[in-house]
Order: C-alpha cells, then structure tokens, then sequence
C-alpha cells in the first residue's frame, strides 16, 4: 500500500472530496445500508461527497425484464458517472465484493478512477472472498494491489488478503446508535420472541433457524418466531415450517423498511443468525446496539465480533440442535442474558459512527491526491 505523502498540520484538517461507488436501497442489505449510512452520515458532517450508484434503477422501466439489454442500459450510463465524478473528486471510495458484482462494477471504478487521478480506496466486503481470489483472472488481483488503500470490515477478510498477498485496513461496519438502542422488555413468560433478519436466500440458511425454534418451542409452549427478509427461498422455507408444525408461531413479515427494522428489535428476546457465509454481519451489529441477545453460527468473520459466551453464544454451522439448545439457554437464564446484552451494547459502541468516522477520515486524508483530476507524482510511483 502506497505511503500518504508528506502533509502539513493543516492539511490533516482538511475534508477531502470523495465519491462514494456503491448500491442503495432497495433492496435492504448489508452494503446498501452501509453505502446509505456512509453518505448520509459523511455529509451530515460537512464531508463534500457525492454517490455513483452501481443499481440505479432502470430507465425506462420496462428494460428490467430483458436480461441482456438491462445491463448495457445500466452500465453504460454506470461508466459516463463515474468518469465524471472521478475528475471532480479526489477521493473514490468503492465499496465492493466478489463475483460478477466486482468485474461490471467494482474494478471499473478502480480503473477510472485511476485514470482520473483520484485516490482509489477499494473497501471490500463478503465472506466469499476467499474462493473469488482463489479462481480468479490475475487481474482481480492485480487491480486490488494497485489501489491506493484496501479497506476491509473485519480482520477475517483482513487476514484472506494476507493468504493472497495483499495489506488491508480494517475499518468496522456502522451501526446508527442514535436508531438502535436498548428497550425496556416485559417478562416474556413462556412466550419469547425470536428473530432472524437474513434475506431468504441459501448461504442465510433459514432453515436451520425454524429447526433450531422448534427445539425452544419444546421449553416454552408460547414462542414465536419472525424471518424478516424476502428472497427466492420462501416457498421452500414455508414447506419447512409446515413439515414442523410450525405454521401457527412462524411468521414470514418480508423485507422490513430500515425505518421499521429497530422497531422489530426492540421486541425480541432472542436473535438466531444461522448464516453459512459471512463477514461481519450488520444484522448481528444492530441486535447488539438494541441489547438483543444473539445466538450465531461461527461463520466467516462472526467469530472476530462475537465474543462466544460473553457478547453471544456461537454454534457451528448448520447445527439446528446446538442453534436450538443456545437459544434455550438464553431464554432460561436471565443472569446470562442480562450480561450477553450488557457485553453487546458495549462491543456496539465501536461501531458507533463517531469512531468509525475519524478511521475514515484518516484514510481519505492519506489517499487524497493534489487535486481533483491531477495525476500525482504518487500515482506513477504506484505504477
């Protein structure tokens, strides 16, 4: 990684101007929300920034249903915003991740903001990285090493990046501490409340969730519990429940709007994450601020934010019995929840925006070039 050039005390002041590459909602997910809450909370701030959006919507409508014309009607507009913003900015702040999402997306705004000469800082996500820098073309590789910072949310991609030959900073998720917060729960009786927030989707394994409640249905006779996301995987999910006799305490409420997602925190007893790939999850980030405990598979990078039997109690992937019996040890020891909650809150405070702020700000500070569209003698040193 490039070393920032030499600065004066005031220049470690100054804001730079950053372009911010990545999704919105909708749909919700870990990095549109992320995206979201970075461009809000920069500008809040007084941070001169401005957004390419990589999932715009489509225009006309229409152009949605036809596979192949969609995505040139989508790239190309893609690629015009992006030259353009990487000549105002000296900052480009990619946020990407691996797979097909990386080649149309990511590395292009890579290259052009190179080309432009802006600082490139690729702050890469998801727990698939290992087996995409595995197989792919020497060029993915190659262009991750030519930016000017990886930024990466966890130590778990920090240390793939280090198996492939590649630093990394490592700058956290942000949760909105001023949306999420601890509630004043009633005794739940034999009536708990449990909830899984993962998009239906295979690597979520919702499955192993609705095996895992019907083990804490067996303790407490009142339970409930609620799969909010959307995704190809329901019809298959409601087989299972039904198979179960679960149809009656199992509620699929769909994608909840952000705006609504604290809400359904604030009424849970217990938050069941059975993902099989993961890197460092905002839903568990969100049910830590709201002082739910969190009962987790040991996927990916969980294990670097989920202190086992402190902050939460980790199982290993797929196993609904160990799921089903942690839960059950939360629901029935309120000591140990008591103290997982307390745990929680204050691991979420590093994720708070203020702290998180200042890591960003340090690394605009460091990438930013001379100025805006200027090619500096730092960037053909890179070369």
């Amino acid at each position: 990684m490039a070393m920032p050039r030499s600065s004066s005390p005031r220049d470690n002041l100054r804001l730079p101007s950053v372009c911010i590459v990545g999704p919105l909602p909708p749909p919700s997910g870990g990095m549109a929300n992320q995206c979201e809450q970075l461009l809000r909370l920069l500008g809040r701030d007084g941070v001169e920034v401005e957004l390419v959006r990589n999932n715009a919507p489509y225009s006309p409508a229409w152009v949605a249903g036809v596979p192949v014309l969609r995505a040139g009607f989508r790239l190309l507009p893609y690629l015009l915003r992006l030259w353009r913003a990487a000549g105002r900015v000296e900052v480009m702040h990619i946020l990407a991740n691996s797979g097909w999402g990386w080649h149309l997306f990511a590395a292009p705004a890579a290259w052009i903001g190179r080309a432009r000469g802006a600082g490139v800082i690729i702050n890469y996500r998801g727990g698939n990285a290992e087996p995409f820098f595995a197989r792919a073309p020497r060029h993915v590789l190659a262009t991750l090493a030519a930016a000017d910072a990886r930024v990466t949310p966890s130590a778990f991609l920090q240390r793939v990046f280090a198996r492939h030959g590649l630093d990394a900073l490592i700058v956290p998720n942000i949760v909105d501490l001023s949306r999420f917060r601890p509630a004043l729960r009633a005794p739940f009786g034999d009536a708990p409340h449990l909830v899984v927030t993962r998009n239906l989707e295979p690597i979520y394994d919702i499955p192993t969730a609705i095996r895992a409640f019907a083990l804490v249905r067996q303790g407490f006779a009142g339970a409930r519990l609620t799969v909010a996301g959307s995704g190809p995987e329901l019809e298959r999910l409601r087989a299972v429940t039904s198979q179960l006799g679960l149809q009656d305490c199992v509620t699929f409420c769909g994608r909840v709007d952000n705006a609504e997602i604290p809400a359904l925190y604030a009424s849970a007893d217990c938050m069941l994450n059975p993902s099989t790939v993961d890197n460092m999850p905002i839903s568990i980030l969100e049910a830590f601020a709201s002082g739910v405990p969190v009962v987790s598979t040991d996927a990916g990078g969980i294990p670097d934010m989920v202190d086992h039997g402190v902050s939460g109690l980790l199982v290993p992937i797929g196993d609904a019995d160990g799921m089903g019996r942690a839960a059950l040890r939360v629901l029935e020891d309120a000591r140990l929840a008591g103290a997982m909650r307390e745990a929680g809150l204050a691991a979420a405070a590093a994720y708070a925006w203020p702290a998180v702020r200042e890591q960003w700000l340090r690394i605009y500070r460091s990438v930013a070039r001379a100025g805006p569209g200027q090619m500096s003698s730092r960037m053909n040193s890179n070369a």
